[in-house]
């Protein structure tokens, strides 16, 4: 449902609450509440903000007018988030992940993934106008938010409280995106800006060439998969010496492309990121109603470069020499383009119908080069470790298209909401090229034989599709009774169809290994048609000794639900309600001896709220609720996947069962002046089977990440936000400069505390091995990506009479583990933990204007406290480093013209 709340440019962000028959029945001249203070006039200066949630039902306009509560805050339970354009605009941040994290008790981690209250991105739901999004990313149930650009989006809404009208993998909270729809004027704008970073700008990277057309995020032809591999996998016939001859072999060999995608080069300077991004509206007078039509695209060319120190450990208490030790400068340049086109049409009283059509390419280029050992390795003269050189070259493509309609609808007491979207999702991995040297002290240089341990060649070719189906209808009733109240009652259908597959090939020489003189040459040469022919290389097929070549997953979810709210009088209101979920959850791996996944469970899951507002200015709030959380396909599948974030590899686990939720919360508000507030909370969740990320040693001693289920954990924690406002010409003069000015302090604090609680019952490890559970977790251990620790500060100046900004963020989030430690037979390692620290960004917007045009300047400067990048085990003294670089110091500049 799309509701535009009307928010005075006072408020930074309006914390409002949101349920569908609340919004269908609050009006400014009808409180919901009987001790609610008179509306306030807003002095004309509003923004409108728009909101489509599931189950909206349908009513008028909510005008946020109220001089203390806000007007949906006093009527309606559930805790939500709103962040309009404005405020997104005030943090700088591009995409809409940097500004959510600005949000009481929300933190980005890795690529772009919001955790809400440090529960990981599983315990959260992501939708779009309402509706759910697939990820193009194989490793998450949810989108990266880090894809979606501010320029397209009306608002974000993020709900903490289980209310029954949402999906039921409800753990931490949702997080709803609102596409633009109709314009209340015409517009257009443009904006380019260009930025840079001390570690990246104009400092050594590694890069190599790919195709010509790269720099638009697209490939012309060169990673295309050849014909003979391409056969292979359909024909399912593998390539080896049983299937094919010697010749065929090496002509298959010989067909992929070389050079373009394997000779890694120096680049000594850099470039500096750049992006341009156009949107405008319009909307037209067509019978009773306004039709809206709004586009938006922008283009942006980053690159990032870091060099990190990699460790692993086989010993328990990381003592001694580490089992490996590399160097390794990581360049990866990022091409993100976006699309938006939505159509929208408003009538009658608070209707509509809006279709919006959203295109997201995220494409990654990455050059790696690493140099250390591996005590795997050892030097045949020395007896020590030999010294290695690792290079890899990836190109990573994200794709992203969702169409969406949505009408919201009214017939009297009635109001009914349906909706339908289809998206896809891709995500391509060609050409995931290895190489690795070892030095030969004979040679007196770094050699590859093919044969040799710490001498070897891969390449491999990953893919993802996945389709999502998703319909559903809401019908809202507002009773006729002296009492307000309404009933809601819903039914979702959703259903999700993924194929993924990952072919990996190594190249080899039945003949034993090269001559030395070959194995000296770079990559390029190494595997040229010429020592293909010459030398009888061949590729051979090793897919099914990294798990599953491909497999088929489906999620089918049938839900109805059913849901009340009332407001009994003296200030006290209550909603309550309970959803039925259906689901079948299917894994089918390709592959001799792989496990499938054949999960369905139904739930039923009650959550209710009840509102105290005890004074005109303040409100208390209880809830409860009963939630779940589903495996990924990803976290059941047997399948080798490479994360360019934490430069691992991950595989699934097909034995992991659903996890279940408890919830309660507690919450108090104090409104005390126009966008200024005071909230407190406190919140606890018991979770059954919680899916925990651990770390495993495969084969040849490389450390991986894979999951299991621990047998139960408890979370609970407090929260506190404080805003406030405070005018500058009671403290300098009423001068001309500062008699329209004021300082904004925003804060908030939010303190997680985690416990799993395991004995020893049998559990499943990562390699589907079934052992007690104090042996795979430690009991007492917090939650991997919990923070206990999250905090915000903003300090702002700025003119009320027009946009002259000048804001300090200062963020800190204390370590979290990101995974359990890997267990050597009966000992377990410490576990790995990540440290965020503290970041210091500074964001300056100002409107100029310029040749009769109005121009906006924005300045950023983040990480100003030079904070790095770590991720480590610790066990005492001793201490290795899975991941440690300097992030750097991040400055751009942009302008945007609007017309």
């Amino acid at each position: 449902m799309k509701k535009p709340l009307t928010i005075g440019s006072m408020l930074l962000l309006t914390t409002a609450l949101v349920t569908p028959a609340a919004l269908a029945q609050t009006t400014p001249e009808a409180p919901a509440t009987t001790n609610a203070p008179a509306p306030a006039d807003d002095g004309g200066d509003q923004e409108k903000v728009d909101v489509s949630i599931p189950g909206g039902g349908s009513g008028p306009d909510i005008v946020v007018t109220g001089r203390y509560i806000p007007e949906p805050i006093r009527a309606t339970p559930e805790v939500v988030a709103v962040l309009s354009t404005a405020e997104i605009a005030r943090t700088g941040e591009g995409d809409i992940a940097g500004a959510l994290q600005r949000v009481t008790g929300l933190s980005v981690v890795g690529n772009g993934f919001v955790y809400v209250r440090g529960l990981g991105d599983r315990y959260s739901a992501a939708l779009l106008n309402g509706s759910p999004l697939p990820s193009p990313e194989p490793l998450k149930r949810v989108v990266p938010l880090d894809i979606f650009p501010t320029n397209a989006l009306a608002s974000a809404l993020v709900q903490k409280s289980y209310s029954a009208n949402y999906p039921g993998e409800f753990g931490g909270g949702v997080i709803n995106l609102t596409t633009k729809a109709v314009p209340t004027k015409p517009f257009f704008e443009m904006g380019v800006s260009i930025s840079g970073d001390t570690e990246t700008t104009g400092q050594l990277g590694y890069t190599y060439y790919g195709s010509d057309t790269d720099w638009t995020g697209f490939d012309d032809g060169t990673r295309d998969v050849p014909a003979g591999i391409k056969s292979a996998i359909k024909n399912n016939k593998p390539l080896n010496g049983g299937n094919y001859t010697a010749a065929e072999l090496q002509n298959i060999t010989a067909s992929l492309s070389n050079a373009s995608t394997t000779l890694l080069q120096r680049n000594h300077n850099i470039p500096a990121n750049f992006g341009v991004d156009l949107s405008g509206g319009k909307a037209w007078d067509v019978g009773d109603g306004q039709l809206g039509l709004i586009a938006a695209a922008s283009y942006n060319n980053s690159w990032r470069t870091r060099d990190v120190l990699q460790q692993s450990s086989l010993d328990p208490d990381l003592a001694g020499i580490p089992q490996s030790d590399f160097q390794t400068v990581i360049t990866e340049n990022r091409i993100l383009l976006n699309g938006l086109l939505g159509l929208g049409y408003e009538f009658g009283d608070g209707q509509a119908i809006r279709w919006t059509n959203l295109y997201i390419r995220d494409t990654l280029k990455q050059g790696r080069l690493s140099a250390g050992f591996d005590r795997n390795v050892s030097d045949p003269v020395a007896g020590e470790p030999a010294s290695l050189i690792q290079q890899n070259t990836y190109w990573f493509e994200r794709q992203l298209i969702d169409t969406q309609l949505v009408g919201e609808f009214k017939f009297g007491n009635f109001g009914l909401d349906v909706r339908g979207t289809y998206a896809n999702s891709k995500r391509k991995s060609p050409y995931e090229r290895s190489f690795n040297y070892a030095y030969s002290a004979v040679a007196g240089d770094y050699v590859n034989n093919l044969t040799s341990g710490g001498q070897s060649a891969d390449i491999a070719f990953s893919d993802l599709n996945e389709d999502v189906y998703a319909g559903a209808a809401d019908l809202t009733y507002t009773l006729p009774t002296a009492m307000k109240a309404s009933v809601t009652a819903g039914y979702a259908y959703t259903k999700t169809d993924r194929t993924s597959s990952r072919y990996q090939y190594q190249y080899f020489r039945p003949d034993g290994a090269l001559p030395l003189v070959v194995a000296q040459e770079r990559p390029d040469y190494l595997v040229s048609d010429y020592n293909i022919y010459t030398y009888n290389i061949q590729l051979r097929d090793v897919s099914s000794s990294e798990g599953a070549a491909a497999y088929d997953a489906t999620l089918e979810i049938n839900a109805g639900y059913i849901q009340g709210e009332a407001d009994f009088g003296g200030g006290f209101s209550a909603t309550a309600g309970v959803r039925y979920e259906d689901a079948k959850e299917t894994v089918l791996p390709i592959g001799p001896g792989l496990v499938q996944t054949n999960l369905k469970n139904d739930y039923f899951l009650p959550g209710g709220t009840l509102t105290w507002n005890f004074a005109e200015d303040m409100q208390l709030r209880l809830a409860a609720s009963k939630t779940i959380a589903r495996p990924q396909f990803r976290e059941l599948a047997e399948q080798i996947y490479q994360d360019y974030e934490s430069d691992r590899q991950f595989t699934g686990n097909p034995l992991l069962v659903d996890s279940e939720l408890i919830n309660a919360e507690a919450r108090y508000e104090y409104y005390f002046g126009r966008g200024e507030r005071v909230t407190v909370a406190g919140f606890w969740k018991q979770i059954d089977n919680p899916i925990e990320t651990v770390a495993f040693f495969a084969g040849g001693g490389a450390l991986r990440t894979g999951f299991a289920n621990a047998p139960k954990a408890e979370l609970y924690g407090a929260e506190f936000d404080i805003q406030k406002y405070f005018p500058l010409d009671g403290i300098f003069g009423e001068g001309e400069f500062w008699v329209s000015r004021r300082l904004l302090i925003a804060g908030n604090y939010t303190y997680t505390k985690s416990k799993l609680k395991v004995g020893d019952e049998t559990v499943f490890g990562p390699q589907q091995n079934p052992l007690p559970a104090n042996v795979l977790f430690e009991d007492g251990a917090p939650l991997t990506g919990q923070s206990d620790h999250i905090a915000n500060l903003q300090i702002g100046f700025e003119d009320t009479d027009g946009l002259s900004q000048q804001t300090i963020m200062l963020t800190y989030a204390s370590k979290r583990v990101t995974n359990r430690g890997p267990i050597q037979g009966e000992l377990r390692q410490p576990d790995i933990v990540e440290k965020p620290g503290f970041r210091l960004d500074f964001v300056a917007r100002q409107e100029v204007d310029f040749l009769g045009s109005n121009f906006e300047i924005k300045f950023e400067a983040r990480n100003l406290t030079g904070t790095k990048y770590q991720e480590y085990q610790q066990s005492g003294d001793n201490k290795i480093y899975l991941n440690r670089y300097d992030v750097g110091r991040a400055f751009s500049l942009g302008a945007t013209i609007k017309l």
